[in-house]
């Protein structure tokens, strides 16, 4: 009897405690995927044919095709030979971090070319009437930086607010930046200030991959924290915070700015998905998504694409 009675006040006392803070939060696993499932760093767009294409990092930007979001193919890559312009930035010519979007009657392709560990970079912009692979005419740079400035020149993302067309790029070091596009060309505005977005305070300041989206009367900005590119050993997680104007200054939901190190945590590793990044956000039928890559610790760290329905909920976003 005494045993049974200590046994029920154990159990009523734990559960008069507290939920603890340190509590692992549960993320959603992304959509099951089936066909060719390898990318990095991925744009996805719902062409005017009606299926779905991812580009990412990785040959002459790599190139996969859906129907249905699930099953994707390999289609090649968007380049079959890479401009020779960019030898100037990249030995091996080799572009990251694709952002695809369309606009008069075009689809624009927008990509980042640089080597590991400098600023020496450029974000290059391409067109095609169908946004298909091997269908890109290059236009060369649209904005670059060099060791001179405080800001590197990749992982392009294109908005357009109130009438203008924005560029939001960068970096790790020093943050998110943005910049303002001639809607003509797709290039950097002559003389555009470049506006600062999101940072943290310890370095190397590790914030990069930007991607932003409108819903109701906010501007969301999506960005990738910590450590990229490292397979299973890769930190990677996905922050949000919002801002009334596209250029900022954006905050999280506890009022702290992302140029403060704020921002909500959005996704994390979690299982067999670690270091979550280099996202994109992109509407279809009805329905918004987030594009990301994972490294899958089931399949030695291989980047694969994960996609998870976006909502919303009291004005932020939360994963389905």
């Amino acid at each position: 009897m005494r045993l049974r009675l200590a046994a029920v006040l154990a159990a009523t006392a734990l559960a008069l405690l507290p939920a603890t803070a340190s509590a692992a939060p549960a993320y959603p696993d992304p959509l099951p995927l089936t066909g060719q499932q390898t990318v990095h760093d991925p744009t996805v767009h719902r062409l005017k044919d009606g299926r779905y294409v991812a580009y990412s990092t990785g040959g002459v930007l790599g190139a996969r095709l859906s129907t249905d979001l699930r099953h994707w193919t390999d289609a090649g890559n968007a380049f079959t030979t890479p401009p020779a312009w960019w030898h100037d930035y990249n030995s091996t010519a080799d572009p990251w971090a694709p952002d695809l979007t369309y606009r008069d009657g075009r689809y624009w392709l927008y990509y980042a070319v640089s080597s590991w560990g400098t600023n020496h970079s450029a974000i290059g912009v391409a067109t095609s009437p169908t946004g298909l692979p091997g269908t890109w005419t290059d236009h060369g740079p649209a904005f670059t930086s060099e060791k001179t400035d405080t800001w590197n020149a990749i992982d392009p993302n294109v908005i357009r607010a109130d009438g203008r067309l924005w560029l939001a790029f960068g970096s790790y070091w020093t943050g998110i930046r943005m910049t303002e596009l001639d809607p003509r060309t797709g290039k950097a505005l002559p003389g555009a200030p470049v506006h600062h977005l999101a940072t943290r305070p310890d370095a190397p300041y590790a914030v990069e991959g930007p991607a932003i989206v409108r819903h109701g009367g906010y501007y969301y900005l999506f960005a990738s924290y910590d450590t990229c590119c490292a397979g299973v050993d890769s930190t990677y997680k996905i922050r949000v915070g919002r801002s009334k104007s596209v250029t900022g200054p954006y905050t999280d939901s506890t009022g702290k700015p992302m140029l403060d190190g704020g921002g909500d945590l959005l996704l994390a590793g979690h299982g067999r998905y670690t270091g979550p990044g280099g996202e994109s956000v992109f509407r279809t039928r009805g329905k918004t998504w987030l594009a990301y890559h994972y490294y899958d610790a089931t399949d030695d760290g291989t980047p694969k694409l994960g996609l998870n329905e976006l909502r919303w909920r009291t004005g932020w976003p939360v994963l389905k």
